[in-house]
């Protein structure tokens, strides 16, 4: 569990109210020639979409990669996690020497926030996070941040080999 979990990013500061991302989640309209119950994450609108079998999806705005850390294509939903414990991958570590090797879950400084969904490709994740003003920023090492209310949402709907879909 604990190399499934060693992922994510660093974050930036900021804060966002219950209410504020809650209402940030929305149903819209979604044409494309995708599967329903497939997430579809597009980099460049730094949003999410979890795909209905309807003409709509749920999208939920991200903070997605940084330049350089960014990565598009496909992988699938490997573990479903609550409150997860993080360890920093090597590139995060060397970049801040002075983290940890492990923070517990749940603990203020952890990343991860309230759930966490870890990718089949290399140490991505989508997670909650401690850091909600990075949420529409280009700040991680790749990994997909949600608004913790958000990733708990997205946790529900979702279930371990869920399709996701990383394009720019």
């Amino acid at each position: 569990m604990v190399r499934a979990l060693a992922f994510a990013a660093a974050c930036v500061a900021g804060t966002m109210g219950l209410a504020d991302a809650a209402a940030a989640r929305e149903v819209v309209p979604f044409q494309a020639s995708i599967s329903p119950g497939t997430i579809v994450i597009r980099t460049g609108e730094r949003r999410l979409y979890y795909v209905r079998g309807d003409g709509t999806a749920v999208r939920y705005p991200v903070a997605v990669g940084k330049p350089g850390k960014q990565w598009f294509g496909e992988a699938r939903v490997d573990g479903k996690y609550v409150r997860p414990a993080w360890s920093p991958p090597a590139e995060v570590k060397r970049d801040n020497p002075r983290l940890p090797n492990v923070i517990p879950g749940g603990a203020p400084n952890n990343p991860m926030g309230a759930r966490a969904l870890t990718l089949d490709l290399d140490e991505y994740a989508i997670h909650g996070t401690n850091r909600p003003g990075s949420i529409g920023t280009y700040a991680s090492y790749g990994c997909i941040r949600m608004h913790n209310e958000d990733i708990v949402d997205l946790y529900e709907r979702v279930s371990v080999g869920t399709r996701v879909v990383v394009t720019p």
